[in-house]
């Protein structure tokens, strides 16, 4: 697979989850058990754990689906 096709298909595939984010926000994912929020006056830091795996596991699924 060339460098333009793979650019082409990582494009759409960030386009579909820029317009589905709204919906995907409503399922919970962001504000997971185990994603790491430090507030405090000035500086909040919010990094997402363990949405980030539930998200990889769920595209190696899908991913592996598609392969067979």
């Amino acid at each position: 697979m060339d460098l333009r096709r793979i650019l082409i298909v990582a494009g759409l595939i960030l386009l579909i989850a820029g317009l589905l984010w709204p919906y995907l926000t409503r399922l919970g994912l962001g504000r997971l058990p185990g994603d790491i929020v430090i507030e405090r006056q000035t500086f909040r830091f919010y990094f997402p754990l363990v949405t980030s795996l539930v998200v990889s596991v769920g595209l190696t699924l899908l991913f592996w689906l598609f392969r067979r």
